[in-house]
C-alpha cells in the first residue's frame, strides 16, 4: 500500500522541525537558521587523529568508536556538524571528501543548530538538533537548482514567511535546502511528509540558508555556503551528515 506523500504549501502544515513550520510565530520557523552573518565557532579541540603516510587523517577528527562505526563503508564525502555544547545553538560545518590517502579537510563554516542544542532522542518539538549520522540524498527550494548533482525539488512548498527566536524573518531561509535523512524516506521531496519512526519523532531536519538565528531542529549555513554545499556533493560519493554536540560525537 503506498503510502501518502504530501506537499506542503503552506507553513501552517510543515514538519515540527526546520524543515517543517515555515509559518511562524515568534521563535517558530522550518529550519530556521542562521544568515552568512552567523557568528563564527571554533572548531573543538580533539586528540591528533591517526595519519596517513601522505599527512591526512585516517579517521574522521573529534569521532569516537560509537560515531565513526555509524558512518557506511561506502561513504566518500562527510558534512561534520560539531555543537559549541550540548545547551548551545552554535555549530561548526566541515567537509571532507575520503581518498585513498585518508579524509581531506575542506571548507570550514559558522552555523545555527537549534535553540536548546543537541539530542540523541529527538522529538518532534523539543528544539533540539538529533544526534547522529544521516545520509544526504536529496535537495529542493524556492529558488531554481544552482546546479547540484542531487535531485533537486523546486516549488513554493519552499517558502518560509514569520520571524524567528530572535525576531529575524525567515524569508529565504529555504532558497535552497539539502534534506537530512533523520526521520524522512530517502529519495522522495525534502517536503514528503513519511516519518518512519512516527510523528512524534519530528522530521524536517534541513540544511537551509541561515537567518541570523537559532533554529527547530535544522542546521543552516550562509546562502553562499548552501550553494558551495549543493555545487559539492555527489550521491556517486554516498555523501553523509555527521553531527551533534562535541562530546556526542567523541563517543
Amino acid at each position: 500500500m503506498n503510502r501518502p506523500r504530501v506537499a506542503l504549501f503552506a507553513a501552517s502544515l510543515f514538519l515540527t522541525g526546520c524543515g517543517g513550520g515555515a509559518v511562524a510565530s515568534p521563535g517558530h520557523g522550518p529550519g530556521a537558521e542562521p544568515p552568512s552573518s552567523a557568528p563564527a565557532v571554533s572548531p573543538p579541540v580533539s586528540a591528533s587523529p591517526e595519519m596517513s603516510a601522505q599527512g591526512a587523517p585516517l579517521h574522521l577528527p573529534g569521532l569516537g568508536p560509537k560515531t565513526l562505526a555509524e558512518i557506511p563503508a561506502d561513504a566518500r564525502q562527510a558534512v561534520v556538524v560539531t555543537g559549541r555544547g550540548k545547551n548551545s545553538p552554535l555549530s561548526t560545518v566541515v567537509l571532507y571528501r575520503r581518498t585513498e590517502e585518508g579524509w581531506q579537510a575542506g571548507a570550514t563554516w559558522p552555523a545555527h543548530n537549534a535553540l536548546k542544542g543537541w539530542s540523541a532522542h529527538h522529538m518532534g518539538g523539543d528544539l533540539r538538533s538529533p544526534v547522529g549520522v544521516f545520509g544526504l540524498t536529496d535537495a529542493g527550494g524556492l529558488l531554481r537548482d544552482p546546479g547540484t548533482r542531487l535531485p533537486y525539488h523546486h516549488g513554493r512548498g519552499f517558502t518560509s514567511p514569520g520571524t524567528g527566536f530572535e525576531g529575524e524573518p525567515l524569508a529565504g531561509s529555504f532558497d535552497y535546502v539539502v534534506a537530512i535523512n533523520y526521520n524522512r524516506e530517502p529519495g522522495t521531496s525534502p517536503l514528503d511528509w513519511t516519518r518512519p519512526l512516527g510523528p512524534n519523532r519530528g522530521g524536517g531536519i534541513w540544511f537551509h540558508v541561515d537567518h541570523g538565528g537559532p533554529t527547530h531542529g535544522c542546521v543552516s549555513i550562509s546562502e553562499q555556503h548552501m550553494k558551495e554545499l549543493l555545487h559539492t556533493l555527489d550521491p556517486g560519493l554516498h555523501p553523509v551528515a555527521v553531527m551533534g554536540d562535541a562530546p556526542s560525537l567523541a563517543r
